[in-house]
């Protein structure tokens, strides 16, 4: 338990640590961003003297490594800046965030479930039929861009033309689950299934790998020798083993489908992060595209910290390091 106590701390400890390296990353790259704030918060008419006056007051004439210790001080007070519409920014991200986090989260679940039924299908009826189907098909997700997979399923199942008119098309209005679960689910459906499909694609190889090394070793023929049924010796022993190769590679899909959540909200009309970025690099707002690119790097650090910790908790093995 001490060993385990010490790892986590470890990345309890190095979480603030790499939190700072992509705030300054982030501060520094946009700070190279030819649009002029002061423009931007006071207008194209505005005169030099206000301009100056509006650079003197935010403090824009200060070198970088002063204007980065203001930032942070703002950040660590939930200031983020205001946009070109006199926004605060940290306003906006936490009406989106949320949004964008949830179609995460879902197309993860989606994701996951897939690759562990077909993983686990194809390595218990390995080199069959059934194992060269699910090989071809999850090739086949792993190669599909998810934004044109998300086009194909409009196309297909949306609210359009020649469509199903089962899911809609584009997402005028945002209901939160707990206002009405059905419309909810019916509205986040299909995005999250598009998001999904090349990451299951991916975890399903990993999945199927990790099993036929697992049905290889030797403790599963003891086991079934000894009288164990086969179910349960794979359910017990083999599947639980099994997770702790797919559990290191999920941090990685996570910031994969953090970052492919973002084009599919553009196209399907969702008004969260995508949408901001999208706002923000059209308006030159320097600000806000600051505060959402910073906001997603955090949460894709915290997300691997946790999936890093989970790791550690599965494999016994690794605690004694």
């Amino acid at each position: 338990m001490s060993n385990l106590l010490r790892l986590i701390g470890r990345r309890l400890v190095a979480l603030p640590i790499m939190i700072l390296g992509v705030t300054l990353l982030v501060f520094v790259v946009m700070s190279f961003s030819p649009a002029d704030p002061a423009r931007l918060a006071l207008g194209e008419s505005a005169s030099q003297e206000a301009l100056n006056a509006y650079r003197d007051a935010h403090g824009l004439n200060d070198p970088l490594l002063v204007r980065y210790g203001h930032f942070l001080v703002g950040m660590v007070q939930g200031d983020l800046g205001t946009t070109s519409g006199n926004t605060p920014v940290t306003e906006v991200v936490a009406k989106a965030f949320p949004i964008t986090l949830q179609l995460t989260f879902i197309g993860l679940i989606i994701a996951v479930v897939l690759a562990l039924v077909f993983g686990v299908l194809a390595a218990l009826y390995r080199d069959t039929w059934v194992d060269q189907a699910i090989r071809i098909v999850s090739i086949a997700a792993l190669a599909t861009p998810s934004f044109w997979l998300a086009i194909l399923l409009i196309q297909w199942l949306g609210t359009v033309p020649g469509g199903w008119q089962m899911f809609p098309a584009l997402i005028v209005n945002w209901v939160p689950f707990l206002e009405n679960p059905p419309v909810y689910t019916n509205n986040i459906f299909l995005p999250a299934f598009a998001l999904a499909v090349p990451v299951a694609g991916s975890l399903t190889r990993v999945v199927r790998t990790a099993m036929v090394e697992e049905l290889d070793k030797d403790y599963v023929r003891t086991a079934i020798g000894s009288g164990i049924p086969y179910p349960i010796v794979v359910a017990r022993n083999v599947l639980r083993n099994a997770l702790i190769t797919p559990i290191t590679v999920l941090g990685l899909r996570v910031g994969y489908l953090m970052g492919g959540a973002v084009i599919i909200e553009i196209i399907f009309n969702i008004q969260a992060m995508g949408q901001l970025i999208l706002d923000g690099v059209t308006r030159n707002d320097v600000f806000l595209v600051q505060g959402v690119t910073l906001t997603v790097a955090i949460a894709f650090i915290v997300v691997n910290i946790v999936v890093d910790m989970l790791y550690v908790l599965v494999n016994p093995r690794i605690r004694s390091i």
